[in-house]
């Protein structure tokens, strides 16, 4: 199936990859008579503004899992779905407040040289490899996957053209410019990928109330189909084994948000590379305020397109195109490319763009992260420690480049995953309760030492894993698991801890202090209202 793209889709959309490609250039360029140094590449010369930060912190999560993937949830199991992107507001405030501080005034390039200065030189090495292996064979092979997918799709183009396109636009501008080159072209994909979005939304609930506008639709669709917009589901539903209700909010995606939001170095560079801790917490908070509108363009499409495809009459009016692809529970990553087709022209040419902005940003992130990561842990450490600010540029960009060409290699041999979305949050939750537990007791607990967070993140895998696959742990749900599986990490460092230091301090505990955690009363006032939003949006959808 295409979407039955016209001229002025393909103009649209060529506009926007000339925009993308010659601000990111643009940006890009040395400055005269000065070379491009370390903290210019890899930290766009700590002078990022807020407004800069936080739709660059928006453009590096949302890609197509969340277009295609949260829209498909959406429409097989509803508004459930929407807690990943809602508690993230909540965990954005808690990075801000907590554990910025700290990173910030601790200098740091990557998350792997804070375990350096916290624990050790081996531990870090460690978590870098690991790291390294998780972005190329994981993220930037699944986002090159489903980018190819979704492009194939919506428009015809054979997956593996789609996944080499992919490829060479995210390398055209963040290969040769860095960070500064990915941050500031991210809050151009980010008004294409809200517009676009918001484009699809509007179209979806217009077509449910036939036309008398999006209130009347969104009225339409609560009325249709109220088992969609409960955000607490019971232990009846299918779908709780993803989901297991109230423990959504108290439990084990709480691992999988500070994780992902405290401790990912593609998350977490744009905020290190701020003009200030002030400046870098007023982008957090932007990030929070973006994430609670994200599922009005992801969630709401799919569950939409759900009342639609229910409903014979709506059926009827869209003719034969909508007969084509039909979106089924069993094939509900269908529901986003279906609804595409139906824009007028010109605006499916918005809505693609704001599909590709989604991913290109994405993997624009990942690549100068995983760059970053070999050029400042490994390359320096091991194989160049003396090397001049020239150098270590080209090996960034070298090694960008040879993960790029790795991950698309990989990309299409996912192509047997079901549920790419669920899978990719599944199978992190082996690794990232040890992260957190390494971390969580780093930062805050001074007792904390280093061969106890090594011994805590190396048995962290076995026990994930023994509780995902023994027969009587596997029955639980698998945030379940991941809340366990963390806590029983934390015990283990805390244990050996006690033995090692016998109650002691380590040497290389942070001091905590009041002022270190002071915010500014914008953060404050700020963090209240999103608090505020999520209270009153759960109570409604509860």
């Amino acid at each position: 199936m295409t979407a039955g793209f016209e001229m002025w889709d393909y103009i649209v959309f060529v506009a926007y990859a000339i925009l993308i490609l010659g601000v990111g250039l643009w940006v890009s360029r040395d400055k005269d008579g000065h070379q491009k140094n370390a903290e210019d590449y890899f930290l766009a010369s700590k002078s990022l503004p807020w407004w800069a930060i936080g739709t660059s912190l928006i453009a590096a999560n949302i890609s197509a899992e969340q277009f295609i993937g949260m829209s498909g949830s959406g429409f097989a199991l509803g508004l459930a779905i929407a807690s990943y992107e809602w508690m993230a507001a909540l965990t954005l405030i808690i990075v801000g407040k907590y554990f910025l501080p700290i990173f910030i005034e601790k200098g740091l390039y990557t998350i792997p040289e804070f375990v350096e200065k916290r624990f050790s030189t081996n531990l870090k090495t460690i978590l870098a490899v690991f790291w390294l292996a998780l972005y190329i064979f994981v993220n930037l092979a699944s986002v090159l996957y489903l980018g190819g997918l979704a492009i194939e799709t919506i428009m015809g183009i054979d997956m593996m053209y789609a996944i080499i396109g992919l490829a060479l636009f995210a390398a055209a501008y963040s290969l040769y410019g860095g960070l500064s080159a990915v941050a500031w072209t991210d809050v151009i994909q980010v008004v294409f990928l809200v517009l676009g979005g918001l484009v699809t939304t509007y179209l979806a609930l217009n077509t449910v109330s036939g036309g008398e506008g999006v209130l009347e639709g969104f009225a339409k669709v609560v009325d249709a189909a109220p088992e969609k917009f409960h955000m607490i589901l019971e232990e009846t539903n299918d779908n709780y084994v993803n989901l297991p209700g109230i423990w959504v909010l108290v439990g084990g995606l709480w691992v999988a948000n500070l994780y992902y939001w405290g401790f990912n170095q593609y998350i977490i560079q744009r905020t290190l590379a701020a003009k200030s801790l002030k400046e870098s917490q007023k982008g957090i908070l932007l990030a929070a305020f973006l994430k609670l509108v994200i599922p009005l363009i992801v969630v709401i499409p799919g569950i939409a397109a759900y009342v639609m495809v229910n409903d014979p009459s709506i059926m009827a009016n869209l003719g034969e195109a909508g007969m084509l692809n039909v979106p089924t529970t069993d094939q509900a990553d269908k529901a986003y490319p279906w609804l595409l087709q139906f824009l007028p022209t010109g605006l499916k040419g918005i809505a693609f763009a704001a599909l590709a902005a989604a991913i290109v940003s994405s993997l624009a992130s990942m690549l100068n992260s995983t760059s970053t990561i070999f050029t400042m842990d490994i390359y320096k450490q091991y194989i160049n420690k003396n090397a001049d600010d020239k150098t270590t540029v080209n090996v960034g960009r070298i090694s960008a480049a040879a993960a790029l060409i790795i991950a698309v290699i990989v990309a299409p041999l996912l192509g047997g995953i079901d549920q790419a979305f669920q899978f990719i949050q599944e199978y992190t939750g082996i690794v990232s309760p040890g992260i957190l537990a390494v971390f969580i007791l780093g930062l805050f607990w001074k007792k904390t030492t280093n061969n106890a967070a090594i011994w805590g993140a190396v048995l962290s895998i076995p026990i994930a894993l023994a509780l995902k696959f023994l027969p009587i742990a596997a029955l639980e749900p698998w945030m379940h698991q991941m809340g366990i599986a963390t806590l029983l990490s934390m015990l283990i460092v805390v244990i050996l801890s006690n033995m090692q230091n016998k109650g002691a301090d380590d040497p290389k505990g942070i001091p905590l202090t009041k002022e270190l955690f002071k915010t500014t009363p914008l953060f404050n006032i700020g963090s209240f209202a999103i608090m505020i939003i999520l209270t009153v949006l759960y109570s409604l959808f509860w």
